[in-house]
């Protein structure tokens, strides 16, 4: 009779530790939320260089931001004759950054000849998710 004993006063152990687990867990405060950052929409191509090339991808970046060195690496593998990259560096090119209201690097922007975003990624990108968004945009233009 004493093991039954001891099962039910376990069990009853456990589940009082589970109440108080969650009792503690829903007296938490939420976390503070954080505005999305947004990317802009449209860019004005005569802000960069080649404004007649078909596409532009901006990186906007951080010379101390070691994974914008990154982003840009992966960036410009895609550069020929109709994709311009460009590294808009915040110290070099405030004025762009505070134009379109960039407050978080990396930021990689796809823009059509007339500046229409076609993708953004803020932060790093995969190098496979930038030359698909790339090659898909290319696609749906034709």
């Amino acid at each position: 009779m004493a093991t039954v004993e001891r099962i039910i006063l376990a069990a009853a152990v456990v589940a009082v530790a589970t109440i108080v687990a969650i009792v503690v867990e829903r007296r938490k405060p939420a976390p503070p939320t954080q505005p999305p950052w947004t990317a802009p929409a449209q860019l004005d191509r005569r802000d960069f260089d080649r404004p007649g090339a078909p596409w532009l991808i901006a990186v906007f970046t951080s010379a101390t931001c070691d994974s914008c060195a990154a982003a840009l690496q992966k960036a410009a593998v895609l550069a020929s004759d109709d994709v311009v990259v460009q590294d808009v560096e915040v110290v070099a090119r405030k004025d762009l950054h505070d134009r379109y209201g960039i407050d978080a690097v990396p930021l990689i922007l796809l823009a059509d000849a007339e500046g229409v975003v076609r993708s953004s990624f803020a932060g790093p990108p995969r190098a496979s998710d930038l030359w698909s968004a790339v090659a898909e945009a290319r696609e749906s233009s034709t």
